[in-house]
């Protein structure tokens, strides 16, 4: 899918921080072990933090952490807080206290520098360690701050990505984290790729002048001289956006970047003029799910509600008991379609892309932001021509996503879209 268009056959090169693909699950419950681990022996939590267990079910990607209050927000892209979508730890805040936090459940400029995006794949565990801690610490009546906690589980974060304790664990078992790609051809991952740059200190790489530096594969160094060209094959670690542009002549323009991280993936790149790709999972249930017979009706249901409410509140006669009645039955019914659409993604948060009320979500803005395109796997790009140009459909009410979808054919494996 395209957030704006995009004429593939003016790119030159495309590159990619990481083409792997993981079990989801198994994954988030190795780092939610290994962050619980973290945050008692490093940072003296209790014990009891051990028995933590990732919930599939609990989380969903673009939330928000409120570091002054301690809770887990879902957002739209004007900053208002979805109804529902808001939890201190594992409970759902009524609509009361959310009121007395966010007056008109609007997060303020002025409140708004508190919150801190939780926009990766790897967020997942992270939400459901922090909202597992407070709710912890909640039950024992103990006292906290919620900035510490934030920031004792990102310490512990960082230090299982650095430490390599994480790395050691999935390369002890590649075949339990890793899923193999069928549609790979190469033998050998380098061989994919004209340049391999390691440890290049995203997103400071885009906006650094650290040069870049050799390495040397059989003796295991990092060679001195100075790399004035990328030899074939070759490893480089370091450097920066300007000398890599100085080196392979590459121009911006002609540059598509894949992540699946919209910040520190695809923020630098977009802002150094790169056409940017975003890599969303969820993106294939997204779909699944909204054209699902049960969703389309419910939202047929829910869109006619709210142009029949629409319609009575708009005249300009006085509304009598009887029609305000009336009114009431139908608020209920709309209330209904829109929780039944919600739990059809998440019975917490719903939907990644849209608020229950079917607004853009914070995540699906900055999806616009800082994506062209985005699609739910790199090797969707082996079934589009190298000389495709892709638009946006004019008649897109959110992301070019939200559009039925026939099923696909079994042959061809190609998409109807209406």
């Amino acid at each position: 899918m395209q957030t704006i268009t995009c004429d593939l056959q003016k790119l030159t090169s495309m590159g990619s921080i990481t083409i792997t693909r993981w079990h989801i699950i198994l994954l988030h419950c190795s780092a939610s072990y290994t962050i619980s681990r973290g945050i008692t022996l490093w940072r003296r939590y209790p014990d009891s933090c051990l028995n933590f267990q990732y919930d599939a079910s609990f989380p969903i990607r673009g939330l928000y952490y409120d570091k002054k209050m301690g809770y887990l927000l879902k957002l739209d892209l004007f900053n208002s807080v979805q109804p529902g979508g808001c939890f201190f730890g594992r409970r759902r805040l009524d609509e009361d206290e959310l009121e007395s936090c966010y007056p008109g459940k609007h997060v303020s400029a002025e409140h708004i520098r508190n919150l801190v995006p939780l926009m990766d794949l790897f967020c997942l565990s992270e939400v459901c360690l922090l909202a597992d801690v407070i709710q912890h610490f909640v039950n024992q009546k103990l006292r906290f701050d919620c900035t510490y906690v934030y920031e004792d589980v990102q310490k512990c974060i960082k230090y299982i990505h650095t430490s390599g304790n994480l790395h050691r664990e999935i390369l002890s078992n590649p075949a339990k984290y890793l899923q193999k790609n069928e549609t790979g051809q190469a033998q050998n991952w380098r061989d994919l790729f004209e340049v391999v740059i390691a440890l290049s200190d995203k997103p400071n790489f885009y906006h650094s002048q650290r040069p870049f530096r050799a390495y040397h594969h059989k003796k295991d160094v990092l060679l001195f001289t100075k790399v004035e060209s990328f030899e074939p094959h070759g490893v480089y670690y370091h450097g920066c956006l300007k000398d890599f542009a100085e080196i392979t002549k590459w121009k911006g323009s002609e540059v598509l970047y894949f992540g699946d991280h919209l910040f520190s993936d695809l923020r630098g790149p977009a802002q150094a003029g790169w056409h940017t790709a975003a890599v969303i999972r969820e993106l294939e249930r997204e779909i699944s799910t909204q054209n699902e017979t049960e969703y389309r009706f419910q939202q047929a249901r829910y869109n006619k509600l709210k142009e029949v409410l629409g319609k009575f509140h708009g005249r300009s006669a006085a509304i009598t008991k009887e029609e305000n009645n009336i009114l009431g039955e139908l608020r209920e019914l709309r209330s209904k379609s829109r929780q039944a659409m919600k739990e059809m993604f998440n019975t917490n948060f719903g939907s990644t892309f849209l608020t229950d009320t079917g607004k853009e979500s914070a995540f699906a803005y900055n999806v616009q932001r800082y994506a062209d395109i985005y699609t739910s796997r790199l090797e969707n790009f082996l079934f589009i021509s190298s000389d495709a140009w892709l638009f946006s459909p004019l008649n897109v009410k959110i992301l070019p996503h939200h559009i039925k979808v026939f099923p696909a054919e079994k042959e061809g494996g190609q998409l109807t879209i209406q």
